[in-house]
């Protein structure tokens, strides 16, 4: 009786090491830690864009409208609040991940626009800018690799058996990820026209 006891003991043991529960405690934090570089990231960029725009206004023939779409983009970026629960919850984290997009699809625009005016390309205050802005933007890329891979790892443990019956019975469910907004538009090649600019 005794020895079947012991022996009930030791398989409860056994089965509970091989559950997975700590991997997943350690595998949400990495994702937590991951998801708030990327946030830091996010805040840096917002961060820069005042300075850009007061950079830009000073050009007096400078398009208004895009520097209005900027401005608007960076309000709508900056005004959706983000917690630990938009992780898990994938409509949350699309619209979020939908205002940073048209943010950067703003700044781009902006930065495509200001190479026609000779007198902003100038000005040492905005080539900083530029500068710092490419380096925010590489660093978003990688914050967003880090959590990407930090994610995968979760939801490959989330859905391997049988750890999956772990995150059946504590409700670990798969974390959404980045996806790509234009998918069908990045995956048509772009035409490159190498004929030079009419005067």
């Amino acid at each position: 009786m005794m020895m079947k006891r012991w022996l009930l003991i030791l398989v409860a043991v056994l089965s509970l090491s091989g559950c997975g529960y700590n991997q997943f405690q350690a595998l949400d934090e990495a994702s937590k830690s991951a998801w708030s570089e990327v946030l830091n990231q996010y805040q840096r960029r917002a961060d820069l864009v005042p300075n850009i725009v007061a950079t830009v206004k000073g050009e007096a023939s400078f398009e208004q409208d895009t520097l209005t779409k900027v401005i608007e983009a960076r309000a709508k970026a900056t005004s959706i609040q983000v917690t630990p629960e938009t992780l898990n919850n994938p409509e949350a984290f699309q619209k979020f991940q939908q205002a940073q997009g048209e943010l950067s699809s703003a700044l781009s625009r902006l930065m495509a626009v200001s190479e026609r005016y000779p007198d902003l390309k100038a000005n040492q205050a905005f080539r900083d800018l530029r500068v710092t802005l490419e380096g925010t933007e590489n660093r978003i890329t990688v914050a967003r690799n880090r959590y990407i891979e930090s994610v995968q790892e979760y939801n490959v443990l989330a859905r391997s058996f049988p750890t999956n019956i772990t995150a059946k019975i504590f409700s670990y469910a798969p974390k959404p990820n980045f996806s790509v907004q234009n998918e069908a538009q990045i995956s048509t090649p772009p035409t490159v026209d190498f004929s030079a600019p009419k005067k």
